[in-house]
This record gives C-alpha cells, sequence and structure tokens, in this order.
C-alpha cells in the first residue's frame, strides 16, 4: 500500500480529548491528522508510520492509544523503546493524556500494577523474556508502540524475541524516525513488497519526511559546517603519513585521518569546539536557553572534550557517558536548564527529546545513514519561528554526502544484492568496525591496532552545507571569513539564511582575490625553511604538553592566540619563529 501524502493533509486539526490535559500541543499538527485519518479509515491491526525526528510521533501515536481505549478496543497499552531514559520519556507524555504507563517495570515482578494501563519497557527487557511478554500481552487486548521500531531489526535474536512477545497484540503501531539499516533482517510486522529492481522494501502506512516537515514549519533547517585540516599520524608500520582531511584519498587514509582529528590531543577538536561555542552565543543572543551536545565516540573522548569545553567556556558541561542510572536525570536536567554544553556518547542521538538543542559537535566515528539522520534529528524540533539549527563536522567524504542528502528517504530493503552488485554500505563504516576497551560506549577504530598514533591535528573552516548548496571558500580557524558565517543571526527563515550565505559567499571570493594580488608581490617562500620550523614546533609543543599536562591541541591553541596567525600547516615563517620563541620562553619561566 502506498503511503499517504503527507501535503494532502490540509484540513483543519482536531483537537484533543478532553480526557486530559495534552501540554502545550492542543491540536494535532496536519501531518498527524492525516495519519490519523489514514489509520482510522483502515483500523489495520499494523501500521507503521515514519516520521522524522521532531515531527511529533509521539503525539500521534498516544492520541491513538487514548482513541482505543476509550472506545474498549484495547484495556492495555505497552511501549517498547531503545533505552531506559526513553521509557521515561515514554511515560512522562502519556501520563499528560491520561495514560499511565510503568516505566520501571522489571521482568521479574511477572504484572504491572492495577493503576497502570500499561508499562514501558526496552526492546532488550523484550528478548529476555519474550514468553513472559507474551503472556501479558495474552491477558488483556493489547496495544503495543514499538518506537523506533528498526531496532527489532538489530539482531536475529531481538527480531525473533519481539515477534514472539507480540504476535497476539489487538493492535501494533510502528514508529521510526529515520531510515531503516540496509541489513536483510526482515523487521517483525512491518510489510514487504518488491520495488521496481526486484528488492523487496518496507511499506510505510504514512510517511512524513524532513523536506515536508520543513516546509511546514514543523521542523528547523539545518546549516551544516564543515571543517577540514592538515593531519599527520604514525601507522602501524612505524611510517609517518600526513594528508589533509577532506582531499581526495583512500578509504584507510580517510580513515586514519578522519580518526586522528578526532583525538583529543589535537588541535583539531579543541579549535572545532571553539567555533561552535562562538556558533552558540551567537544564537543565544536570539534564544537565550540555546543549548549545544557534542556526540562523542567512546567515553574516554567524551571526558576528554569535556574538559576541553570547560577551559573554553569557563563553565562546567553536562556529562552523559552511558544509559546509566544517573544519565537520564542528568539530560532532565540539561533539558530544564539553560546551561551551554552536553557532552554524551550514544545516548542522547536516538529518540531523547531536548528541544533548546540548537548546536551540535558531530565528534563521533560512526557514519551510517540510521546513525548520521538519528544525530542530527536531536536538534531540529521548532519551539518557534526562524530558528535554524548549526552542527559541525569532519570534512569526510561519507559525513558529507549524508548531510547533503539528509531530505532522502530509504526504506528498509530485503533481499540486498549481494557480490559485486551490492552497495558498499560497509564503507560508510569505517571507523566502526572493531570496538575498544574505553568502556560501555565505546566504538573503535577502523581496525588499525594499537600502534597507530595521532601526531598533529590542525583545523581549518572548510564549507557550509545548506538547503542542498555549498557555501563558502575554505579559511583559516578565527579569520574574518570563518566569522562571518559563524555570526549569523539566531532567528531566521530559510530564504532569509540562503541570502546571507550567498552574501557572505561572494565577501569572501571578494576578499580572497584582494589577497591573492598582494601575494603576487610576496618573496619566494623557503619550504625547506618552513618544514625546519614547524617540525622544531611541533617538537617544543610536544615537550612542553609534557611538561604541563596539557593537550598538545591547547598548547598550539593558547599559541595561535597570542602571536596570531593560522594553523601550523599554513602558517608563516615569522609566525612559526614567534611561536618557537614563546614555547621556548616558557620553559624558563617567561609565561
Amino acid at each position: 500500500m502506498a503511503a499517504p501524502s503527507a501535503t494532502a493533509a490540509s484540513h483543519l486539526s482536531p483537537a484533543f480529548p478532553s480526557r486530559a490535559p495534552w501540554g502545550t500541543a492542543h491540536k494535532l499538527r496536519a501531518w498527524q491528522a492525516a495519519a490519523l485519518e489514514a489509520y482510522e479509515s483502515r483500523q489495520p491491526r499494523d501500521f507503521l508510520a515514519v516520521a522524522t525526528p521532531g515531527a511529533g510521533k509521539t503525539t500521534f501515536a498516544l492520541r491513538i492509544a487514548t482513541n482505543l481505549l476509550e472506545r474498549g478496543v484495547v484495556r492495555r497499552v505497552t511501549v517498547v523503546a531503545p533505552t531506559d531514559h526513553l521509557k521515561r520519556q515514554w511515560a512522562d507524555a502519556a501520563a499528560r493524556v491520561g495514560i499511565h504507563l510503568d516505566p520501571n517495570f522489571r521482568n521479574s515482578q511477572g504484572r504491572h500494577g492495577h493503576h497502570f494501563d500499561g508499562v514501558a519497557l526496552t526492546y532488550a527487557q523484550v528478548a529476555t523474556k519474550p514468553a513472559l511478554h507474551a503472556a501479558r500481552t495474552a491477558a488483556a487486548p493489547t496495544l503495543v508502540i514499538l518506537d523506533e521500531v528498526h531496532h527489532g531489526g538489530d539482531a536475529l535474536s531481538w527480531g525473533d524475541a519481539v515477534r514472539e512477545a507480540f504476535e497476539g497484540a489487538t493492535r501494533r503501531l510502528a514508529l521510526t524516525g529515520t531510515p531503516f539499516r540496509s541489513d536483510t533482517a526482515p523487521i517483525p510486522f512491518v510489510t514487504y513488497a518488491p520495488d521496481t529492481d526486484g528488492v523487496r522494501r518496507s511499506v510505510a502506512d504514512y510517511t512524513y519526511g524532513y523536506g515536508d516537515a520543513l516546509r511546514d514549519g514543523v521542523v528547523r533547517p539545518v546549516l551544516f559546517l564543515s571543517y577540514s585540516g592538515q593531519m599527520r599520524w604514525r601507522t602501524r608500520a612505524g611510517d609517518e603519513v600526513s594528508a589533509r582531511l577532506g582531499e581526495a584519498l583512500t578509504k584507510d587514509m580517510t580513515a586514519q585521518a578522519w580518526r586522528t582529528a578526532l583525538d583529543p590531543e589535537g588541535e583539531w577538536i579543541p579549535s572545532v569546539l571553539a567555533a561552535a561555542d562562538r556558533r552558540l552565543s551567537e544564537v543565544r543572543r536570539s534564544v537565550p536557553d540555546a543549548g549545544a551536545l557534542v556526540i562523542a565516540s567512546d567515553q574516554t573522548d567524551a571526558r576528554a572534550y569535556a574538559a576541553h569545553l570547560r577551559r573554553i567556556t569557563g563553565q562546567a558541561p553536562t556529562v552523559v557517558l552511558s544509559d546509566d542510572d544517573g544519565a537520564s536525570s542528568r539530560i532532565d536536567e540539561f533539558s530544564a536548564g539553560d546551561s551551554r554544553w552536553m557532552v554524551a556518547v550514544r545516548m542522547v542521538s536516538e529518540g531523547v527529546d531536548v528541544p533548546r538543542l540548537a548546536v551540535g559537535v558531530y565528534a563521533t566515528s560512526t557514519a551510517t545513514p540510521l546513525f548520521f539522520a538519528q544525530a542530527v534529528g536531536r536538534f531540529v524540533r521548532v519551539r518557534r519561528r526562524g530558528e535554524t539549527a548549526s552542527v559541525f563536522l569532519p570534512s569526510v567524504p561519507q559525513l558529507l554526502a549524508l548531510a547533503a542528502t539528509l531530505e532522502l528517504e530509504r526504506d528498509h530493503a530485503l533481499d540486498r544484492p549481494t557480490g559485486e552488485d551490492a552497495p558498499a554500505e560497509e564503507d560508510l563504516l569505517l571507523l566502526d568496525a572493531n570496538r575498544e576497551a574505553k568502556g560501555p560506549d565505546a566504538v573503535g577504530p577502523d581496525g588499525v591496532d594499537g600502534t597507530f598514533k595521532a601526531l598533529e591535528a590542525q583545523a581549518s573552516f572548510d564549507r557550509v552545507l545548506f538547503d542542498g548548496g555549498e557555501f563558502g571558500t575554505g579559511a583559516d580557524v578565527g579569520s574574518e571569513e570563518e566569522l562571518d558565517f559563524l555570526g549569523l543571526p539566531g532567528l531566521l527563515d530559510a530564504d532569509q539564511v540562503r541570502t546571507l550565505l550567498s552574501q557572505r559567499q561572494s565577501d569572501q571570493v571578494r576578499r580572497g582575490r584582494g589577497r591573492a594580488d598582494a601575494a603576487d608581490a610576496r618573496p619566494v617562500v623557503d619550504h625547506r625553511r618552513l618544514a625546519d620550523l614547524r617540525k622544531e614546533l611541533n617538537s617544543l609543543v610536544s615537550a612542553w604538553a609534557r611538561r604541563s599536562g596539557q593537550p598538545h591541541g591547547t598548547v598550539h591553541t593558547e599559541l595561535r592566540r597570542r602571536c596570531g596567525g593560522p594553523e601550523v600547516a599554513t602558517a608563516t615563517e615569522e609566525q612559526l619563529e614567534a611561536r618557537t620563541a614563546m614555547v621556548r620562553g616558557w620553559f624558563v619561566g617567561r609565561r
């Protein structure tokens, strides 16, 4: 069955039932009303709704639940979500419409209290005792809401458990906000049909994509600010390699350059965090409680990034390392407060609702379309007209391609071709292959063993991606050109953003021509002398980092702040000499 068109939802939205207040949403959005009409007209046992993050899937699902409970079609509601935090988030939302769910239900209990209308579970909890949940489901007519249903395909055992547990449900409502992963494990209770290419793909009963939501003003437009820079690392064979992030490289070199950029000891991360904080300050001129989030690859990096932010801002960020007992409360406190930064690994990337997030730093090594879309979805929820989201990311071709095709909808495909004709989806997993022993949130590198070492990571502003276009021609960190893009007003509609980006790109090109003309009159540069100066400076910075306990990147950033000039790779002879003299002075007490 073809999914109804979101643009057909033009009629007035009905009010919510009077049984309980609905927070601040007194009426259904147009897409929710149209999806509800599609559901009510068919009364299906299974229904799959695909709606972009931030569009309001929870509101839609709970409206269906209230209708079914009021009509006596079901007597219980079971919500299955990916994380413990999302269980509580669902329970809170349901309570606002008079549905009482127990998010603290444990399998050992066997049954929930009579004062609850149902329970909120995790997929892992269902997989542990599917027979228990099958018995609970059979005990009374039950609506099962499968939030982020693609998790039913995470593992064959999970899919089998979900099917066993809820095969007997009276109604099943499946929700997802992002493309399903491209594996061949069928997701329970999802309908598949052959496409024109003969591949069976999932069929949604209603689809509301990012493009639809953007046109309707339901989500924010997203600015992607990408940063490149010169990287240097030592391979497992002991060779030193230097390359520029974002340039055409082999898959392995791209992975290693990317890994080097994310190294907390380098200069790339503190430079990008500082740029993102400047952007946050600009947004907070118009939206005083706007917040920002760094998504890290593992716990070790998350802690190091938090230390950088504390030095940059003077404030300790909220750190969420895993889905433990205190993580959910820390997210709730951050969401309700007005502090600037939160640093997390994975749990904040999917489904967690922190509406005030407006700036993000994608400092993780995961590059699947599913994870990327979920991560970006944390920043697109609209609270007022004219808000934009800003996401900072490395200039990695895979990430730039995902950013450029954010509006592309992808269905879960079965019978994926194998062999030479198979799509190279695994190429999007450059750094997500092996897990290191860095804690439960660890995401390992691309198979490089422990002898790999990041040596230097410089940062430079690359470009802005917005609405399918690219703006900017590259600039040094801290330059006038970079600040032009970071200083965009915090409240602009999409047309205003596009106009300002075009103007600032023209200004950048014009200034670049002037500098090129001036450069023609400069003397020839001695590249050997520059190479020697860079090597000397890097050695001194390494020695000072060991002595002071500061990361290399922090030392480089301080030298640039005090001496001026761009990253080491593009600094002039005079700038390198000034920095070398300054760091030498630090060793004899001149600071």
